[in-house]
């Protein structure tokens, strides 16, 4: 089947779909005769396999090691647990990080009065340097937060 058909059948789009092939997360493509990729059952079933780890949260680095495990037939259960709960506590951090920046939001939304002046410590926080100290009853956002929010 052509990438169109293959993105239909995966739910991975044909963008995605060549992404992972660019990166090795797929393997390259079968080509027709006029240069068209051509996808296999067994491409569709990896797709889908992607798709479902992406969907969990799993980076491209955990799909290549879930990918591995997966295909190896003497692999042992407790090193996908393990990846699996290296996942986890991955996702417990990153969702730390994000409620530490809605106290942080909410915190400057509480110094803001939100009227006509133009005076906003929102704006105000945003633009000063990272070792400026917060304003008063607002904290300041680390690098935990910072990290936890690029992921």
């Amino acid at each position: 089947m052509n990438i169109g058909e293959a993105a239909k059948a995966s739910s991975v789009s044909a963008k995605m779909i060549r992404y992972y092939e660019q990166i090795g997360l797929i393997p390259a493509a079968d080509r027709t005769e006029s240069g068209y990729r051509s996808y296999s059952q067994a491409d569709i079933h990896r797709l889908r396999f992607i798709r479902r780890a992406r969907d969990l949260g799993f980076q491209v680095a955990e799909i290549t090691d879930l990918l591995g495990l997966w295909n190896d037939t003497s692999r042992h259960s407790a090193d996908v647990k393990h990846l699996a709960e290296q996942h986890i506590v991955d996702l417990e951090q990153r969702i730390e990080g994000m409620r530490q920046m809605a106290d942080t939001l909410k915190s400057l939304i509480s110094c803001c009065a939100g009227d006509e002046r133009p005076e906003c410590p929102i704006l105000q926080r945003l633009g000063e340097d990272e070792d400026t100290p917060a304003p008063a009853g607002a904290t300041k956002t680390g690098a935990v937060r910072r990290r936890a929010h690029r992921h």
